[in-house]
């Protein structure tokens, strides 16, 4: 036999081939590797989607938004129009610490063409009248600060929508006069 077969004078095949059958070098021996790394890949990429969206679902599950609004900033754009209320009139009242006295004027805005709140409001004039009375007389002088406005209408309307009224829902409240005077 030649030196061409691959055979040395042992009898042990050199030519190419390892004593385990397989060629050493070229595509066999890169393609499981290359698999192997594209698998990690893959698993590494289904785990970081999974903890992403598990994240997303938990951070979303307390149903409030993330996108927090200041109802006292200034929004630019058209504001909606509505009707308003003003038979409560002015009503005069001490502060809770006896301190000083508020006078208020106050306004209630509601979905314009609203009969039915505009029936209920005007029911309920004498309630509404003494709801305005007692929650500025259960205020202390500095809870009435000017830069606390935004704040107190914010609170009337809430306390307004859920304690006082049954169908008609107060969208807005103005101040035609919000006077605090020391004693």
């Amino acid at each position: 036999m030649g030196d061409d077969d691959g055979l040395d004078l042992g009898g042990e095949d050199v030519g190419g081939v390892d004593s385990g059958g397989k060629k050493s070098g070229g595509l066999s021996g890169f393609l499981p590797n290359l698999l192997k790394f594209v698998a990690i890949g893959l698993g590494a990429l289904i785990f970081i989607v999974t903890v992403a969206v598990i994240t997303f679902n938990i951070l979303n599950s307390r149903g409030e938004s993330q996108t927090a609004l200041d109802p006292t900033s200034e929004y630019i754009g058209t504001r909606p129009q509505y009707a308003t209320f003003n038979l409560i009139g002015q009503l005069n009242t001490r502060t809770r610490d006896q301190t000083h006295t508020v006078v208020v004027d106050m306004l209630l805005e509601y979905d314009l063409n609203n009969n039915a709140a505009s029936t209920e409001l005007t029911a309920r004039v004498n309630q509404l009248r003494d709801f305005t009375r007692n929650y500025f007389a259960s205020k202390y002088y500095n809870e009435l600060d000017p830069e606390n406005e935004g704040k107190l209408k914010q609170e009337i309307r809430e306390i307004l929508n859920t304690r006082y009224l049954d169908t008609a829902k107060v969208r807005g409240i103005l101040f035609n006069k919000l006077d605090v005077m020391e004693l």
